[in-house]
């Protein structure tokens, strides 16, 4: 089983490594398009992320058949270790570690223990050598945790580090009484046994798993060096550890004085670490959310005199000569976002100077259509369309929706026309019907384009209704009605205009 734990331990710590290696100067799925994506080498690095530590202390055993500290006194060993450690992130980092050290510990057989007796066997004494290398995770609390709104200065840090690794290990136990009467229960013969010493080695292997977490406080002396004071909990994973023994039948039963299957020491350390790299600043001391505030704040703290056209506005239209399509627009003149001078009814004559915005008319006439005061007839074909084909639908005298487009731009026309002519609105019908209906019907739609017109604006005064019923077809020869294809007898129901001299 530990065996299967060490490898899934490298297989994780494998993963910290996978980068994509792959540069682009184009967007990828993990960025928005507008960052800047390059590859990344040692020529990209900001900062240092490489480290080596040293440092040492106690070490004492607790969690133990034999412990360090109990009635019979104290008993303090030693610690050293030495690390190479990696940061990945500002908040996370891995490290490499040899630690070698020393445990002193004591303890005596009770009643509880099977064939012992405290007037037999005495005060056991041990001594624990041991060498360890083990990977663990360092995890930087104080940049993991750390509010966005602290700008005390960043000089200590919380660390919690955890780990596996495998160890090897020497025991040294003797006894203050020695000599112990063993009985036969079958012969009942008694022999003399000498407990003064018992020694065991374990080989430094993959086979000897143990498993260790703790925390640290760090101090960022310079930008080279740190200061750390470290705990640390050491799960050694093995009973015989402590010196106790290897079978919890061996005799006598120092290793059934406590009922426990791992004895674990605890470490005690001051350390140095040694931050490598050219850079000014070690990654693990980068306060990510300070420096994105310290560039908000100069953001909004900068000036916001940004000249905007680089090229000026000669014609002071509003539009940057940078991207104006029209660098002389009259001055006055509304403009769109390309700089061009607005012309609503495109006939080519600029609003500013068109005296009939809304309506289409001639360069010559500012805009406007020029009207023969003789036939009224229309001379620019753009806006003649206006007093033609004003129809209605059959035996019906109400304007239909494409007539009342064409009333509204002839109402614009008229009311600019001279106020001294008269216009005759002439209405006529088709073929069916009897005389006198069609003339009553054609009365009541020249009556409908007056009224609509006079509600546009125009004066009523310049308007007289004719209706001529069906005597004044435009297709003579829809007479009778069916003789017509239905479009012709449609432009018969017509009404149309004439000046009165």
């Amino acid at each position: 089983m530990k065996l299967g734990l060490f490898t899934l331990m490298l297989s994780v710590s494998g993963l910290f490594y996978a980068q994509d290696n792959k540069g682009t100067s184009d967007s990828n799925a993990f960025t928005s398009g507008s960052a800047k994506v390059e590859k990344f080498n040692n020529n990209a690095r900001r900062f240092n992320d490489w480290s080596i530590s040293l440092g040492g202390g106690t070490a004492f055993l607790h969690h133990s058949d034999l412990t360090s500290f109990n009635k019979d006194g104290k008993h303090f060993g030693w610690n050293a270790y030495a690390e190479l450690g990696k940061q990945i992130s500002d908040k996370f980092g891995l490290i490499l570690q040899y630690q070698k050290g020393e445990t002193k510990q004591t303890g005596r057989l009770g009643q509880n223990v099977w064939g012992a007796s405290p007037l037999v066997h005495g005060l056991a004494t041990a001594t624990t050598k041991y060498d360890q290398i083990s990977l663990l995770g360092d995890f930087n609390f104080s940049n993991l945790f750390r509010r966005i709104d602290n700008n005390s200065p960043f000089r200590w840090a919380l660390h919690g580090y955890a780990g596996i690794g495998f160890q090897g290990y020497s025991i040294e136990r003797s006894d203050e009484k020695p000599l112990t009467a063993i009985r036969d229960p079958k012969t009942g013969v008694v022999t003399m046994v000498d407990e003064s010493y018992k020694a065991y080695n374990q080989k430094l292997g993959i086979d000897s798993f143990f498993y260790q977490g703790g925390v640290g406080v760090k101090y960022n002396v310079s930008k080279r060096i740190d200061i750390e004071a470290r705990a640390m909990y050491i799960i050694t994973g093995d009973d015989e550890f402590d010196g106790g023994g290897q079978d919890v039948k061996e005799w006598p039963g120092y290793n059934q004085i406590v009922k426990n299957a791992s004895d674990n020491l605890m470490t005690l350390n001051l350390g140095i670490t040694f931050k490598l790299g050219k850079h000014n600043q070690h990654l693990a001391w980068y306060d990510s959310y300070n420096t994105a505030l310290d560039k908000l704040s100069a953001l909004a703290s900068r000036p916001t005199d940004f000249n905007v056209c680089d090229k000026g506005d000669a014609d002071n239209d509003g539009v940057c000569d940078d991207w104006d399509r029209e660098l002389n627009t009259p001055i006055g003149a509304r403009v769109d976002g390309s700089g061009k001078a607005l012309d609503m009814d495109f006939d080519g004559v600029i609003d500013l100077k068109d005296k009939c915005v809304t309506v289409p008319g001639l360069v010559e006439n500012y805009g406007c259509p020029y009207i023969d005061e003789n036939t009224l007839v229309i001379v620019d074909e753009n806006t003649k369309k206006f007093f033609e084909g004003i129809v209605f639908d059959l035996d019906k005298a109400t304007l239909t929706p494409k007539s009342i487009e064409k009333l509204n731009i002839a109402a614009d026309i008229l009311k600019k026309s001279n106020k001294n002519s008269r216009y005759l609105v002439i209405a006529a019908t088709d073929t069916r019907a009897s005389d006198s209906y069609n003339l009553e019907l054609s009365n009541r739609r020249a009556q409908s384009v007056i009224n609509y017109l006079v509600s546009k604006g125009v004066n009523p005064n310049i308007l007289i209704g004719e209706g001529r019923g069906e005597k004044d077809l435009k297709y003579p020869e829809c007479s009778p009605a069916t003789k017509c294809p239905e479009w012709k007898n449609e432009a018969n129901r017509r009404v149309y205009f004439e000046l009165i001299k």
